[in-house]
């Protein structure tokens, strides 16, 4: 599979092609019966090209498949929460793979200071959840929750390749706030269509009802789990990061009063969160029970 960055965004998706083709534009039999799919893939390759750098992705073992709101397989029915009088629905997925190698290098058109070998990194079982957010009218996608889980990880960088990643990233600001841009400013039309909605729902309901309890749990239910807005988190139980001075590297300037050095950062139950509408985007790490910090010197 390849995929390349766009310098401007692409318009946003219609309506859900599912739907359109089987004749129905609300959320309905061939939503729930897709969603019910699961996938599993032995190997996939995935390439994506950006302006200055180029990354692949390679995936064993991957798994695509429903599960209900305490991320338990189960009962199909329990894996969506829909609330008829909000006109919204939840839906929760997960993607669990055994094995992901990461893979960057900048291509040869990019003007980057830092020159080096390729970023890799190797991973073992990890998973991501994602919580949907859709209207019952179309279908279209609200917010959007996705958590990236990672076990044990030990990353070795050089310099030169920490400083190549604050490049890479930087390539993709723009895009990524170009894309954020476009999306705040159609957040309002899609905030005011779902709100009439439920109304016409609101004034039906108390007369066609025998279940007003029920009703009250699916309210209650949809709030414990509802997505108020579209965010990213990264989850890692223990993460230990060597930082090593590559001595091989050719640079203009040396002011580095040692030479062949080194340090070690460990961090224990890691998170970091993203809210990408936040006008600055809000970035937030928490670290659990144990942050440690170790220099050394190799060339003693």
């Amino acid at each position: 599979m390849e995929m390349s960055t766009c310098e401007e965004p692409r318009n946003p998706n219609g309506p859900s092609p599912i739907a359109t083709a089987s004749g129905q534009s609300e959320y309905g039999f061939a939503e729930k019966v897709v969603e019910g799919i699961t996938v599993s893939v032995n190997s996939i390759v995935i390439r994506i090209g950006a302006k200055a750098f180029n990354a692949s992705f390679e995936l064993s073992q991957l798994r695509i498949y429903s599960v209900n709101a305490n991320w338990e397989h189960g009962d199909l029915r329990f894996t969506r929460i829909q609330d008829p009088q909000r006109g919204e629905v939840l839906t929760f997925k997960e993607i669990n793979w055994q094995m992901i190698r990461i893979e960057a290098d900048a291509t040869q058109s990019s003007h980057l200071e830092i020159m080096c070998a390729p970023v890799r990194l190797i991973t073992n079982q990890s998973k991501i959840r994602v919580t949907l957010k859709r209207r019952l009218k179309d279908c279209n996608v609200i917010a959007t929750k996705l958590v990236l889980i990672l076990d044990d990880l030990l990353w070795v960088l050089t310099d030169s390749q920490l400083k190549a990643m604050v490049q890479y990233a930087k390539s993709l600001s723009e895009a990524i706030e170009k894309s954020t841009e476009q999306r705040k400013s159609m957040a309002p039309e899609p905030t005011q269509s779902s709100t009439v909605a439920p109304s016409t729902h609101q004034v039906k309901t108390p007369q066609t009802s025998n279940a007003p309890d029920l009703n009250d749990a699916i309210v209650k239910l949809f709030n414990d789990f509802d997505v108020k807005e579209t965010s990213h988190h990264l989850v890692i139980s223990h993460l230990d990061l060597h930082i090593c001075d590559d001595i091989h590297a050719k640079e203009k300037e040396s002011n580095r009063r040692i030479t062949g050095g080194a340090m070690q950062l460990s961090f224990t139950q890691l998170t970091i969160d993203y809210y990408p509408y936040h006008k600055a985007g809000r970035l937030k790490a928490l670290v659990g029970d144990r942050c440690s910090l170790e220099k050394d010197s190799l060339g003693k």
